[in-house]
């Protein structure tokens, strides 16, 4: 049995103090209705992430145990314009918090439907996320809405543009639907959990998988401020007139 089959909820935060003892997890981020509810369901193998059709229905860091202090992490969605501006703002404080500085915090899914991927807040994320020096692994969901060969050429496009960013960043095509990627999937996300060996055994980890980066990236991530966007330059607000911005994001102090 996989690993992620074991998931279940365990509990919801909305602060800081409200965040679970973990030796470690994955979050998983993206615009709102790209999918990440349905890629934890894809990996459980049953219905333990709520999916609605309308966007913006997690409002909660929603943790999901492993087993052995491990979590898989579904984070508010981003982009969605009709949540409240102060309710966007709590959620950009704390996520930018929690991103910034969650120890335990192995790697980074991101989720994004592959007819509209790469968007400026998506751009924004990544090039926020990457000097924490964790991995990002890019699910293209959603793929079995295009013919093999369309799927196949966004998902080399999204290869290149990523692969400028940071070293540690990989891409696959991913369908909930189908169960398409699962596999790739579950390799990647198992060996992140990894870098924790010597916390509690993985449950299952008898089943050797091949191995993968396994450091956890920068070990003071209070040190990486520098230039990054803030917390709140994460504040789920739809870009405006969906243009893709070549200006760095406003520092944290700013």
């Amino acid at each position: 049995m996989s690993l992620f089959h074991k998931a279940a909820f365990f509990k919801s935060a909305a602060a800081s103090q409200d965040l679970p003892a973990s030796v470690g997890e994955i979050a998983f981020a993206g615009r709102s209705n790209a999918g990440k509810s349905s890629a934890i369901n894809a990996l459980s193998g049953s219905r333990i992430a709520f999916v609605s059709k309308t966007p913006g229905r997690t409002r909660l860091v929603n943790f999901y145990t492993l087993g052995a202090e491990r979590f898989l992490v579904d984070l508010p969605g981003y982009g969605y314009a009709r949540i409240p501006n102060a309710t966007q703002a709590s959620w950009g404080n704390f996520l930018g918090e929690y991103l910034r500085t969650r120890a335990p915090l192995c790697g980074l899914a991101v989720i994004m439907d592959v007819r509209h991927p790469l968007t400026p807040l998506d751009h924004m994320l990544l090039r926020w996320f990457s000097p924490g020096g964790k991995p990002v692994h890019v699910l293209l969901t959603k793929a079995d809405k295009l013919s093999r060969a369309a799927a196949i050429k966004i998902l080399r496009q999204v290869e290149g543009e990523i692969a400028a960013l940071a070293p540690n960043f990989s891409v696959q095509l991913f369908s909930s639907l189908k169960g398409s990627g699962l596999e790739e999937a579950e390799r990647v996300f198992r060996g992140w959990l990894e870098c924790t060996r010597t916390a509690p055994a993985l449950p299952g980890d008898e089943m050797k998988t091949p191995g993968h980066d396994r450091g956890s990236g920068n070990k003071n991530p209070r040190a990486i401020r520098g230039n990054q966007p803030g917390a709140n330059a994460l504040r789920f607000k739809a870009p405006r007139s969906g243009r893709r911005s070549g200006r760095r994001p406003k520092s944290p102090t700013a």
